[in-house]
């Protein structure tokens, strides 16, 4: 069974897999099925929710590469505790926060969210490196 900090990269990945199917099942429906499953969408076509929707899955998938990595380095090191846990389960917490008020585009709730999950990833490497 998965656990620990494994579990919340798991979760996080997830996230990853799902966040784009709002956006590119909208861009779908603007320009039709054929269109849409051939032609990279510009998401200027996208009402606005539908374009903070993709920011927020692209700005995912750039914080998901360093968080996976230091998960990945703190099993291997076996520098994993229950205070890295925690640490990656608030990291995945972040990013669903990031997400719903991105794409909602809620102000001074975005840059919060990620700012958490970017300290987050600081204090996995800090464990690493100490």
């Amino acid at each position: 069974m998965v656990s620990g900090e494994m579990f919340w990269l798991a979760l996080t990945v997830g996230l990853c897999l799902i966040i784009w199917i709002p956006y590119t099942s909208l861009y779908g429906g603007i320009v039709g099925l054929k269109s849409g499953t051939t032609d990279v969408p510009p998401t200027a076509q996208l009402p606005e929710w539908g374009q903070r929707c993709h920011r927020a899955h692209m700005n995912l998938i750039e914080t998901l590469i360093p968080f996976a990595t230091l998960v990945i380095m703190l099993k291997v090191l076996g520098k994993a505790d229950p205070s890295t846990a925690t640490a990656a389960a608030t990291f995945f917490f972040a990013r669903v926060v990031h997400v719903i008020v991105y794409t909602m585009g809620v102000p001074y709730l975005r840059t919060p969210a990620f700012a958490v999950s970017w300290l987050v990833c600081l204090y996995l490497l800090w464990q690493i490196l100490t």
